[in-house]
């Protein structure tokens, strides 16, 4: 049987240039989705860093880091059964031109780097960085 999850969700800086956050919450809502828990920040880069650290040895983490401190974002815990898998099918692959109709990346993002939406992608991820943005 499946059961409530909690799942991270964080609006990126090009959406919240772009004054999208309210129509993204509403997607979100809309998905069946409930926002427990949200807060607009500014990431200092070795913020980002700490954040992506899972990336680090990857080519695209210091641009990775760079944009996501570029600007305030807008992190937000969601809940629903199967609250991780839902997501990411809800925001769909993290290039915009190869996402399905319907997803937020799709209609939100502008490229494979600006693509509005970030969404954890395991349930331990999801419970490190609902931590990192939401230390209780």
């Amino acid at each position: 049987m499946s059961k409530v999850e909690q799942t991270l969700s964080l609006i990126k800086p090009d959406a919240v240039e772009r004054n999208l956050e309210e129509e993204i919450k509403q997607f979100f809502i809309k998905s069946g989705f409930k926002i427990t828990k949200q807060k607009k920040v500014k990431l200092e880069k070795k913020d980002a860093e700490i954040f992506y650290k899972v990336h680090e040895t990857k080519p695209f983490y210091n641009d990775l880091c760079e944009y996501l401190s570029s600007g305030p974002i807008v992190a937000m815990i969601l809940e629903k059964v199967d609250a991780v898998s839902e997501n990411r099918k809800v925001m769909g692959a993290t290039d915009p031109n190869k996402a399905d109709e319907g997803t937020i990346r799709k209609k939100y993002g502008l490229s494979i780097d600006k693509n509005s939406v970030h969404g954890s992608d395991s349930i331990e991820n999801a419970n490190k960085e609902i931590n990192f943005f939401f230390k209780t």
